[in-house]
């Protein structure tokens, strides 16, 4: 029976073990078991898949793995120690020396730093363009092996058209990785466009609760990997035997990209969740579609709000009509239009590090996605390392205010908002 994304995010995955607990347990284990010597070698081998040491697999974390590919609608997942890791094992899970990434100027700033500063340093070369899927085409070569997006941009949140994106991806030849953060599967599946990789930072509205930081890589097996151009996975990785993961690996050959780099970036370089993060994640997965309805409710009001209040210069939400993302986003978006909102207010940087400071339901931190309302000033934090004419390719104005609406009454949120505004302009 198909079950719909409510009732996966409560029950996919959730299998008793022989402990007949109805909850699913947290492994805090370290090592595992052999049954025999050639147990272990030929798990060692792929020759059988199982448990052998946590930081390449968990019993906790195969439950959210296959949580979390269930609602994307995908054959696997691996989950990792953050975002962060999650967005960097997907590119060098594909890159290496010499191979170039094309990727959307509008991304996170802890991403456009990573693919800007880190990157080229290890040899992989990233072309920033427009998020349009006419300026990934144009800026594709014969050494560019990934396209990178966010279906919604941060902070700018701009909507790309994936689908239109994911066909230039397959005409190219180059799979297409999704950070689909913003949107969480309740609202957007990528993969049902046409993507190939989706990457989530747990730690947002997947967790809800700021209560763990995570990540996960979701493989929708749908990229053809034996392309020869892709060397990672048709040359013999030496470090394993040999192995070619494009050809070598039988029936698990569509799911290469994910059992790659579990055996490669995780094993050797380290990003392990904690079961204890995994555990917190399943809980919070287990609410996600009330949660994520209510933030999107919550947002439209608040933008609405802030659209017709005139201590404000301008709004940005993708539900808003007349947005320049509403458009891509009505087409592609299900259940509403996720619980970010930004906007300026008049009065400039100023007036905006003014409203933070005047906010008293919203918390002043370095985070989205928590079930409590969250606000910041990005040009002078969380996108503080770019220059000015990043900035502005990104999308992020000086007087910009990044308001994470949470899961309170409305009423209370647009009372803090508005005596906010006021203090701001007074």
């Amino acid at each position: 029976m198909a079950h719909r994304i409510e009732t996966k995010a409560l029950h996919a995955a959730t299998e008793a073990d022989e402990t007949k607990s109805r909850q699913l347990p947290v492994y805090r284990n370290t090592a595992y078991l052999f049954d025999d010597a050639e147990h272990a070698a030929n798990l060692f081998a792929l020759k059988e898949l199982g448990n052998i040491y946590t930081r390449l697999m968990n019993p906790t974390h195969d439950r959210l793995e296959r949580r979390v590919a269930a609602l994307e609608g995908a054959p696997a997942a691996l989950a990792l120690a953050s975002g962060t890791s999650a967005i960097f094992y997907t590119v060098i899970n594909v890159c290496g020396k010499g191979d170039e990434v094309v990727a959307s100027s509008n991304l996170y700033g802890g991403t456009f730093t990573m693919f800007d500063a880190i990157l080229p340093e290890l040899g992989v070369n990233v072309v920033f363009v427009d998020p349009t899927p006419e300026a990934f085409d144009a800026a594709t070569t014969d050494k560019t092996r990934l396209f990178y997006t966010e279906s919604i941009g941060n902070p700018s949140l701009d909507v790309m058209n994936v689908r239109a994106l994911a066909e230039v991806a397959k005409k190219r030849r180059v799979p297409l990785a999704v950070d689909s953060t913003f949107t969480t599967p309740y609202h957007f599946r990528p993969i049902e466009h046409g993507a190939d990789i989706v990457v989530h930072s747990l730690t947002k509205w997947m967790g809800g609760h700021g209560a763990g930081v995570g990540g996960i890589v979701v493989d929708g097996g749908t990229f053809d990997w034996t392309d020869e151009k892709f060397r990672l996975y048709n040359e013999p990785d030496k470090s394993y035997h040999g192995l070619r993961y494009a050809r070598d690996l039988g029936d698990l050959n569509p799911v290469a990209f994910a059992l790659r780099m579990r055996l490669v970036p995780l094993r050797n370089l380290g990003a392990a969740i904690s079961p204890d993060n995994a555990w917190q994640f399943l809980q919070g997965i287990e609410t996600l579609h009330l949660r994520m309805q209510r933030h999107s409710e919550n947002a439209l009001r608040v933008a609405e709000f802030l659209q017709s209040h005139d201590a404000v210069e301008w709004t940005r939400y993708p539900g808003l009509p007349g947005d320049p993302a509403h458009e891509n986003a009505k087409s592609q978006f299900e259940n509403g239009f996720g619980g970010m909102v930004v906007f300026g207010v008049k009065g400039g940087k100023a007036a905006g590090e003014k409203f933070v400071e005047a906010t008293k339901l919203f918390s002043h931190v370095a985070n989205v996605g928590d079930a409590k309302s969250l606000v910041i000033h990005p040009a002078s934090t969380t996108h503080s390392q770019l220059s000015e004419e990043q900035l502005r390719a990104g999308g992020v104005a000086p007087d910009m205010v990044r308001l994470s609406i949470g899961i309170e009454h409305v009423d209370d949120i647009l009372e803090d908002v508005d005596q906010a505004l006021k203090a701001a302009r007074g």
